[in-house]
């Protein structure tokens, strides 16, 4: 039996920040990952922070990869951050960058897949000096104790013996569940977000959101966008893409089931988004079914090349670094030249194969996933026997209104594990109540512990002062109270002691409310809000082109079961399941008899679903694997 010091679960930002801190510490740890290349499971909206806590200590990610600075492949560094209030094509943006700045170094947007790859390598190679790594495509069975020995058996491969393992298999953690740790969260504590990655070139993303090169801003969208339910959008700018997506509270959704493609169709629509998202797209016209069907294989061919170079060229074109580069090797003498290609290619299309040009946006791929509410998940007791739960699988996360982070809590918690795990082997002691509970002071200690229970009165204010403008009439009571006490110097001491009387599920009680997400927002908008008018009519890929871009390994074998089929949770996911796994079947028409049946075709481990069902990950190797994440 191979034995390693500690087994880590999962090999996402969590669990290969812990390899990493485990490996500088001279332990022999080796991460279990289901996903193949390692991390394509992920998926993030996404910003990683750096933070700065004046009087506690954060493990960033930059503490963790020396190198993050010079070499990590983050999109770009957020500079601008903005809250939209929405009604109709009337928005009022309120300028959050200051709140945004609060007590951080700095703030990358990123693509998870792309950046999990870049940690897997700088991990393994840390790992490897002492005779760890990653192992991929390997899904974890069971955790089991005997004769003082810890076992971790996977489904592929023999079983591992280990003294400590790191949890870090996600929000639908099977280890929580194997060891006991904590039961599935509940709804109330969960949000389902969904996202589309959008094409567009550098230089466009730079002139139309008035950013420099290398910069990145974020908008958040509240209002009319969410048809009814507690929860907002968001935009955040990348190198050549666009992260555009939904989050909503999953009881809101249950109360009232709609498809989150629907959601998401809905919000791409309105112009103020449409409008950010929009991109010349070629559009080919379909052949004469009556040339020869060799004819039409040709013209098919040469379409699909010229399409191809014409956008190469174009992405070149209108990328200042890819531009820069495409001179510099001596691909083109200059841009004329550049530019010149570009429209040779373009005037080819159309006069040859009369493919016409008009405006739409290009949708790289569409993701879900399952995030928990800090405020309301958050594990008391991040551990049990000598498992150590970490990011999502700890129900760790800051998502205190228009305040989003999770990443970085993750590489914060693994860092803490990791001295934990090497405390633990300096004096040969793994137990829950050595270990276990150093590692849970460790936990304590963290600020990201304090954001999630408490609120922080001077980011309140902050984000207090940055709605000055927003008229009061349109708040309630109680935060009208709030805004004025808040604002008022005279009265800052009184407004600090109440908040200091005040925890954050005290608070977000009274304003996590339907009132908050949809209803201010809109009246904010309709009263001094601007006008925005679509410059075209957006046409979004249907779901079902969007799973067919997806790559998916089926597995044979489910692995989700339904234990309900007429439970009304099980019902609403007809709605709910983001690739439409779920559907109602019909058993007796006359007597209008019918229950709702799965099928695994198309689902991406979202795990919506999990809180009803008998959900595991599927088996090594199987199941989803994104390109950006």
């Amino acid at each position: 039996m191979e034995k390693y010091d500690v087994a880590i679960i999962g090999g996402g930002s969590a669990g290969l920040a812990a390899l990493m801190e485990l490996s500088k510490l001279g332990l022999q740890a080796v991460v279990l990952e289901g996903a193949k290349p390692v991390g394509s499971k992920s998926v993030t909206g996404g910003i990683l922070y750096s933070k700065n806590y004046r009087n506690a200590k954060v493990y960033n990610v930059e503490e963790v990869y020396k190198n993050f600075l010079d070499d990590a492949p983050v999109e770009r560094r957020i500079t601008g951050y903005y809250l939209n209030a929405v009604s109709e094509n009337k928005v009022y943006t309120v300028d959050l960058t200051d709140a945004h700045n609060y007590q951080t170094n700095f703030a990358y947007s990123v693509l998870m897949v792309r950046m999990n790859k870049w940690f897997a390598a700088q991990a393994e190679e840390e790992a490897q000096k002492n005779g760890g790594g990653i192992v991929s495509g390997v899904h974890v069975s069971d955790i089991v104790w005997e004769n003082s020995k810890t076992i971790v058996q996977t489904d592929e491969l023999e079983p591992i013996q280990v003294n400590a393992v790191v949890a870090a298999d996600g929000v639908n953690s099977e280890a929580a569940l194997m060891t006991g740790a904590r039961k599935k969260f509940d709804v109330e504590a969960l949000y389902q977000g969904v996202k589309s990655v959008i094409r567009l070139p550098e230089d466009i993303i730079d002139e139309r959101y008035g950013l420099k090169e290398g910069e990145g801003v974020a908008h958040l969208f509240a209002g009319d966008i969410s048809r009814g339910h507690n929860g907002g959008g968001f935009i955040y700018t990348n190198k050549e893409t666009l992260s555009v997506g939904l989050v909503y509270h999953l009881d809101s959704l249950i109360k009232s089931p709609i498809e989150p493609y629907t959601l998401l169709d809905s919000f791409l629509t309105i112009p103020q988004v449409s409008n950010y998202i929009k991109d010349e797209v070629p559009f080919v016209k379909e052949f004469d079914r009556d040339l020869p069907k060799e004819e039409q294989l040709r013209m098919k061919f040469g379409i699909s090349k010229l399409l191809k170079s014409w956008e190469e060229l174009r992405y070149t074109y209108y990328s200042k670094t890819a531009r820069r580069k495409a001179i510099e090797s001596r691909l083109y003498k200059s841009e004329e030249e550049l530019r010149h290609r570009l429209d040779e290619t373009r005037k080819e299309l159309e006069e040859k194969f009369r493919v016409s040009f008009v405006t739409n946006y290009v949708e790289l791929e569409y993701s879900a996933k399952l995030v928990p509410d800090g405020k309301r998940a958050l594990m008391d007791k991040p551990y049990k026997n000598n498992v150590l739960f970490v990011g999502d699988a700890a129900g760790r996360g800051v998502f205190v209104g228009t305040r989003i982070e999770g990443i970085n809590i993750g590489i914060d918690d693994a860092a803490r594990a990791a001295r934990a795990i090497a405390r633990a082997k300096e004096h040969n002691d793994y137990s829950e109540e050595y270990m276990g509970r150093y590692y849970g002071e460790l936990i304590n200690e963290s600020p990201y512990t304090d954001d999630i229970r408490k609120i922080d009165f001077e980011y309140l204010k902050i984000f207090v002062n940055a709605c000055k403008e927003i008229p009061t009439e349109s708040l309630n009571l109680f935060l009208r109270l709030g805004f004025m006490l808040l604002q008022k110097a005279t009265v800052q001491d009184f407004a600090r002691a109440i908040t200091k009387m005040l925890d954050q599920r005290t608070l977000l009680a009274l304003i996590e409310t339907n009132e908050a997400y949809v209803k201010i927002p809109m009246e904010v908008a309709e009263k001094i809000g601007r006008t925005v008018n679509p410059d075209y009519k957006i046409k979004p890929p249907s779901i079902d082109e969007r799973i067919a871009k997806i790559r998916i390994n089926d597995d044979p074998e489910p692995h989700i079961k339904i234990l309900d089929p007429n439970s009304r949770f099980i019902k609403s996911m007809v709605q709910l399941c983001p690739t439409k796994c779920y559907i109602m079947e019909i058993l007796d028409k006359e007597r209008f008899k019918s229950e709702v049946v799965l099928q695994h075709e198309g689902c991406i481990e979202c795990g919506t679903c999990s809180k009803e069902t008998d959900w595991k990950h599927p088996k090594g190797e199987k199941g989803v694997t994104y390109e950006y994440g």
